[in-house]
């Protein structure tokens, strides 16, 4: 007798890696829900969206529902909140946890009330039996529903049609608080007991002490503090956060390193990257031998090292007491970092409890693993007394990693249309990805005795998006593409992950080489791209855009204003995104005007998602504009002054289109932006100017020195 075979639903990743519901959802007391997320605030506004998912799944009004996230002792492991995950990952998780919690309650009161589930609906936690209250809810019931059993995904999720919160727009729960200026970052928790810290930070990997003048250095102090070392870690700990701030400064004077070694002004460009030891590999179909006489297009583009640059320095705390470590912190991956400080402290993870408070906000990997590092390793050294590091603002810019220095070379053959029938991307780059999870040290960890090894060079796979080769291939119609990836192993900072990671680089390439060929091909750039994609998503942002900004096909330009376009799916699998810069350019590049039309899918939070875009296109344009990490006997952006970022007096009026908002399938939108902005940025100078600038950013010295070229 053959047995039938149950086709059990698929659980979203998320769901799948924690299968256990109670790490979803909880009814602690009556009325109240708890919803746990391994996803952070970053500013993003995901916990919001993530509470309107849970209320509608669960058919609970929002003000019901706290929502708990990044705590390696309640919520689930989502590992890191990056990648423009949060809501097309990690959100579709929680829509199924909560499905499938609704299902285990209704069966549950179908067996108290004595009906078919058929028969039960819920309406803001109570039970109805055919419309009409029963006295039953979530909380009568809760006691006889294990939620400590896994999910199955038999929990039927609601239709689009069927949606009360999800696809209006919410006001951010976390913003009332900041706004009127309660304790909530990081920076304001204060602990009983607790000591300040500062560190003095290792010159580089290898660098070692050679003298330390305490009694100096306690002079500067002007109030006492106490010196803490393991190995070539060095740090000054006191009750008095002006004095230990007073001497962690002082001892840049009075602590003598040897070996060290500082990066040059030279190295700061990207084109030193073409110098250096890589590892290569080739991504996609061979490049032909023979171009069989076609015209051949060939041109470079180069962006700088950047900062996270961050509005407050990086922060964390650590209490070492009882043989437990408890850590709190505002890094993007609680259980990441709790495996790197077991690793780093020789401690079972079992034995570490890591705690998210918001900071400031930073998409991508800046100092707030390394501070609370710090804070841990010297924690370990005080045990019972309660340690909280605070990097100063110099500190931050100079030992956070860099977002790596990229040249990106597109080479095509053209047919006799003047489109693209081949296409190559080579890529010269440092890693993407020294995140602890990723195998990257935790800069506190160099110092110790016995330092780890370093990890082999690497980078994010394609299975994840990709780091130098993120958004590297065109989504255009082309019959042959591929990328030659160059991995540069010795980069003269450590270099991580930053919002968008090499995808802003490569759009920027790819579509500033697009326009290039629109131009040698006669065509309007609107209507060149049109001609070589059939994917209707990507032909409706295009429309959308060009009609929002008025587009006119052979628009002049070169006279000082211009405007251009640029388009890209980010990932080439979360959403699209089509962007038109208006700008003058004069002694310095001021923009006018931003249109940009987004295809996200199902939409959670309208007004939050915009909030994304705009904060992509403004950080793009500060990108383009302005960012650079500068070299000088080491790093010299130390500062809001060596390292200026855009204005509040420099933002566009910027218009957001959402479209195609109602599909069942969310996609991410956090780094959509950044590549079509730098490029249509890049394509409106051109348009401009009658010169193209590759290099960025596009600042005045680049601008003179093209021009007195041409």
């Amino acid at each position: 007798m053959n047995t039938p075979v149950m086709n059990t639903p698929a659980l979203p990743g998320p769901l799948a890696d924690n299968p256990r519901l109670e790490r979803w959802v909880t009814f602690p007391a009556p009325g109240k829900v708890i919803v746990g997320t391994g996803r952070v605030e970053l500013g993003q506004g995901v916990l919001t969206a993530m509470t309107q998912i849970a209320a509608d799944e669960l058919d609970v009004a929002m003000e019901r529902i706290t929502i708990r996230s990044g705590d390696t002792e309640f919520t689930p492991n989502e590992g890191y909140t990056a990648g423009s995950q949060s809501i097309q990952f990690g959100g579709v998780a929680m829509r199924q946890a909560c499905a499938d919690v609704r299902s285990l309650f209704i069966d549950q009161a179908a067996r108290v009330l004595g009906c078919k589930t058929s028969e039960l609906s819920i309406c803001d936690g109570g039970i109805l039996h055919n419309g009409v209250p029963t006295g039953q809810d979530y909380w009568t019931l809760a006691g006889a529903v294990d939620l400590a059993a896994e999910a199955t995904g038999g929990g039927k999720r609601k239709t689009v049609a069927d949606f009360n919160v999800i696809g209006r727009s919410s006001a951010r729960l976390d913003l009332p608080a900041k706004i009127f200026g309660a304790a909530v970052f990081i920076h304001d928790l204060v602990l009983d007991g607790m000591l300040h810290a500062r560190v003095v930070r290792q010159p580089n990997r290898g660098a070692t002490i050679d003298a330390i003048d305490e009694r100096a250095i306690k002079r500067a102090a002007k109030a006492p503090v106490e010196f803490v070392r393991n190995g070539n870690f060095l740090a000054i700990v006191g009750a008095d956060e002006t004095a230990v701030d007073l001497a962690g400064a002082a001892a840049a004077k009075y602590v003598i390193w040897q070996h060290v070694e500082t990066p040059t002004p030279l190295q700061a460009e990207a084109s030193w990257l073409r110098q250096r030891p890589v590892i290569d590999r080739i991504i996609g179909a061979p490049e032909p031998a023979d171009p069989q006489g076609r015209v051949r297009f060939e041109s470079t583009y180069t962006r700088g090292y950047l900062a996270h640059a961050s509005i407050s320095p990086s922060c964390g705390l650590a209490l070492y007491h009882d043989g437990r470590l408890t850590v709190w912190t505002h890094c993007q991956g609680v259980f990441p970092l709790r495996a790197a400080l077991a690793r780093t402290l020789s401690l079972d993870a079992s034995a570490i409890t890591v705690h998210h408070v918001q900071g400031s906000g930073c998409y991508g990997h800046n100092g707030a693993d390394d501070a609370a590092a710090d804070a841990a390793i010297i924690a370990m050294k005080m045990p019972g007394v309660p340690i909280r590091v605070r990097w100063r603002r110099e500190e931050e810019f100079v030992y956070e990693p860099k977002s790596p220095a990229m040249v990106v070379k597109v080479r095509a053959l053209l047919d006799d249309a003047g489109k693209p029938a081949d296409w190559s991307a080579e890529i010269w780059s440092g890693t993407h990805n020294y995140r602890p999870g990723a195998g990257g040290n935790l800069l506190g960890a160099q110092a110790l005795p016995n330092p780890p090894p370093e990890p082999p060079p690497g980078d994010v796979p394609e299975s994840h998006g990709g780091g130098a080769t993120r958004n590297g291939e065109p989504l255009y119609d082309i019959a042959h593409k591929r990328i030659i990836h160059h991995l540069v192993t010795e980069t003269p900072v450590r270099t991580s992950a930053l919002r968008g990671l090499g995808a802003m680089p490569n759009v920027f390439a790819i579509e500033c080489a697009i326009d290039e060929l629109a131009e040698r091909a006669g065509q309007d750039p609107v209507q060149y791209r049109l001609s070589i994609t059939v994917d209707p998503r990507a032909r409706a942002v295009i429309e959308k855009v060009a009609a929002m900004a008025g587009w006119e096909a052979g628009e002049s330009g070169g006279a000082g204003r211009g405007r251009g376009i640029a388009f890209a799916r980010y990932k080439s699998r979360a959403a699209y995104a089509a962007v038109v810069v208006a700008l003058d350019v004069e002694e310095t590049i001021r923009l006018r005007h931003v249109w940009c039309a987004t295809d996200a899918g199902l939409v959670v939070n309208p007004d939050g998602v915009i909030n994304q875009l705009e904060g992509g296109i403004i950080q793009s344009a500060s990108w383009v504009l302005k960012e650079q990490v500068r070299f000088d006997d080491g790093v010299s952006s130390f500062d809001w002054e060596t390292y200026p970022v855009l204005k509040f007096s420099e933002v566009p009026e910027i218009d957001i289109a959402l479209i195609n908002t109602k599909d069942e399938v969310p996609l991410g939108v956090g780094e959509v932006t950044a590549g079509p902005t730098a490029a249509a940025i890049g394509n409106a100078v051109s348009h401009a100017l009658g010169a193209r600038i590759r290099d960025l950013p596009l600042t005045r010295e680049r601008i003179m020195a093209t021009l007195l070229k041409e």
